[in-house]
């Protein structure tokens, strides 16, 4: 293909042809002739072109015909079409238009004005099929990512979780008893695995999201409950920082459908930050807010710094880091954010945060009960 692109000029007229081929030959675009409406499709077929001179009396099938058949079988992607034609009426020329035509010219025409109406067609196609083409790479980029970030996560886990199991089975005595010193140590090796270990589910987690393969299991729950085991098992970590987790639920609480387990790692998840982004002695709340006809949903508040307005919409992006660091020196991702923000999106789900008047932020999650309903009868 030439640097200025491929023309299909579709058109019985020979002498028509041969100056008007000549004009665009002589522009450096390559050209394509078709004398009749199906030779135009065949041609279309076997070597996609850039853009279509089109006339509209022809024997057998029309203009209008090939538009709308090119239209309908390459859609978006089909090259722009301009009928040049001396079919000059006003119903003509809005026919052209409603069949899917770019632009209309009329014969005897000025091929200067072919000239200037072909030129910004072509280059908007030419520009398009640039970006088309960066989709495509991206997007085989991406798959690549994906499967290698899901391969060396599983690789890396393997080993952290035998050198957790060793660290909990000296701990316990199986293999001897152990100085105070030497039992420091090994409580070290066993937490630092363990939270490498949770870092790399988050990881395989994200590398399943991406690579399209993330499926709900939608049962019916009941939320309050959900969500007050998830508060028993993160309480143990809050205490460590003397944290009081406090949980509001409404007294009749129905089941709702959703994925339990996803939606018990959103709570887990946001409780986790919650307690690590808040200071000692402090609260968090998470409140099950009442279930409606439309929607069921909670909301964490913690007492933290809070997040500045312009860093919240980069909160939920893909490896997106957080604008405030925890209160603890280790250094966060934000990889949790972007899973809860999937799972959420997948019920068909909002997710949002904001600041609160006194300090700190609530994270509100809001999951609507109908289209949760039409999935499961899909499903």
């Amino acid at each position: 293909m030439s640097a200025t692109g491929t023309i299909l000029l579709v058109d019985d007229e020979k002498e028509f042809v041969g100056v008007v081929g000549e004009m665009l030959r002589g522009e450096g675009y390559t050209l394509i002739e078709a004398e009749s409406g199906q030779l135009a499709l065949e041609a279309y077929a076997k070597c996609p072109p850039d853009l279509v001179l089109l006339d509209v009396n022809m024997v057998g099938l029309d203009g209008f015909d090939i538009c709308r058949r090119l239209k309908a079988q390459y859609g978006d992607y089909c090259a722009p079409v301009i009928f040049l034609t001396a079919r000059n009426k006003t119903t003509d020329v809005t026919t052209g238009f409603s069949v899917g035509g770019t632009d209309y010219l009329t014969k005897p025409c000025r091929i200067n004005e072919v000239r200037a109406r072909i030129r910004p067609h072509i280059q908007s196609h030419l520009l398009l099929k640039q970006q088309q083409h960066l989709v495509e790479q991206m997007s085989r980029a991406n798959i690549s990512k994906n499967r290698f970030m899901g391969m060396a996560a599983h690789d890396m886990r393997n080993p952290l979780v035998t050198i957790r199991g060793m660290a909990e089975f000296l701990l316990d005595g199986t293999v001897g008893t152990m100085t105070t010193p030497q039992l420091g140590v090994v409580m070290i090796i066993r937490s630092t695995s363990q939270l490498m270990i949770d870092k790399l589910n988050r990881l395989l987690d994200v590398a399943t999201i991406e690579s399209g393969e993330f499926k709900l299991n939608l049962v019916s729950v009941d939320l309050s409950d959900l969500v007050a085991k998830t508060v028993a098992i993160c309480k143990r970590e809050a205490a460590k920082k003397r944290i009081h987790i406090d949980l509001v639920s409404p007294e009749a609480s129905p089941s709702v459908i959703l994925d339990a387990e996803k939606i018990k790692q959103v709570v887990d998840n946001l409780l986790g930050n919650a307690i690590e982004y808040s200071p000692v002695g402090s609260t968090v709340t998470i409140t099950v807010l009442p279930t409606t006809e439309a929607a069921c949903g909670f909301t964490v508040c913690d007492q933290g710094p809070g997040i500045p307005e312009a860093e919240r919409q980069n909160l939920f992006r893909t490896f997106g880091p957080l604008p405030t660091q925890p209160v603890t020196s280790e250094k966060t991702t934000g990889i949790g954010l972007l899973i809860c923000r999937r799972i959420v999106e997948a019920h068909s789900g909002v997710i949002s945060v904001e600041n609160l008047p006194k300090g700190g932020c609530e994270f509100r999650v809001t999951l609507p009960l109908v289209d949760l309903d039409a999935s499961l009868a899909s499903s």
